[in-house]
């Protein structure tokens, strides 16, 4: 009785070279995936992968009515920083600012790179106040690096705006909000995190008689 195996003496290891290939093009596949939502100077989320992770926690928390923040930091002079000490400093600026973000944030929160030296971050299950706390805790974090290891005379801060989520949310709405409070960071002197919410809606006054 003739078997496969002595028709075909080739075909185990043919089969077997064929399994490694396709596991070898579908780790490639995974690792172009990854590399195609993070950023690649610092490896934290690209700005699509962040917005994506704000839109899935605003329909999270339209489910369970849990609040949430998102804020947005941008790092305090950041082009005057890279015209100064050159772009090679700039990159290990904000490859320092991630890690330490990274380090100092919750597993369950979301960091990315937004563009430039802006970041944004969603913090899950956070009230506005704790939010508040996060960003001070992260403040003094940034600013307590080691700057003048990497060039002398450097130092890092940045300016942040956080809100929360509102009913009736978008994602759009909710970036609008951190990007005005950031403005209003900016503006009131920079180094510092300023917080807004969504307005209440105007209630006609009551009648009491």
């Amino acid at each position: 009785m003739t078997t496969e195996q002595d028709t075909c003496p080739n075909c185990s290891r043919l089969r077997q070279q064929l399994s490694e290939k396709d596991q070898a093009l579908q780790d490639l596949r995974s690792q172009i995936e990854e590399l195609s939502r993070h950023d690649p100077l610092t490896g934290v989320l690209n700005r699509r992968s962040l917005i994506e992770m704000l839109e899935a926690e605003l329909q999270r928390a339209l489910r369970t009515g849990h609040p949430f923040c998102f804020a947005i930091m941008d790092l305090d002079r950041f082009k005057e920083a890279n015209e100064q000490y050159g772009r090679p400093v700039g990159d290990v600026v904000l490859k320092t600012v991630a890690d330490t973000a990274v380090k100092l944030l919750r597993t369950v929160d979301r960091f990315g790179r937004l563009d430039g030296g802006e970041f944004g971050i969603v913090l899950p299950a956070t009230w506005l106040d704790q939010g508040m706390i996060a960003m001070g805790r992260l403040s003094k974090a940034v600013a307590g690096c080691d700057w003048a290891g990497i060039a002398a005379g450097l130092t890092v801060t940045f300016s942040a705006g956080i809100t929360t989520n509102a009913p009736k949310d978008t994602s759009e709405l909710i970036v609008k909000r951190a990007e005005k409070a950031l403005s209003e960071a900016k503006q009131a002197g920079r180094n510092r995190t300023v917080q807004i919410e969504e307005a209440l809606p105007d209630f006609p006054p009551m009648d009491l008689e």
